[in-house]
């Protein structure tokens, strides 16, 4: 997983959402409908974007697919960016 390819999937706001909503607990696709003014077969496309690029992940319970965040991935991807944000004196102007 890439720093770029994770900023493609997170760049859309309804994945944003999708992610939003994740991020408080997992659930099953129609209650993740809910929260959006899509069509399901576009919420499936935002779910598979999201899941390629590792942000989150689905189990089978019965009929219905259950969604859930990958903590360690966001985690990873967090330490990515702090890592990216941080000032190295090497390459600082001397002006």
């Amino acid at each position: 997983m890439s720093l770029s390819q994770t900023f493609q999937a997170l760049s859309e706001p309804n994945r944003q959402k999708i992610i939003d909503a994740l991020k408080k607990r997992e659930m099953p696709v129609s209650e993740i409908a809910l929260n959006l003014n899509i069509t399901l077969p576009t919420l499936s496309h935002h779910l598979d974007i999201l899941k390629r690029a590792d942000l989150i992940s689905g189990r089978r319970e019965g009929q219905q697919i259950i969604y859930s965040l990958n903590l360690s991935v966001v985690e990873e991807v967090a330490e990515k960016i702090a890592k990216f944000l941080t000032t190295d004196t090497k390459f600082r102007s001397t002006d």
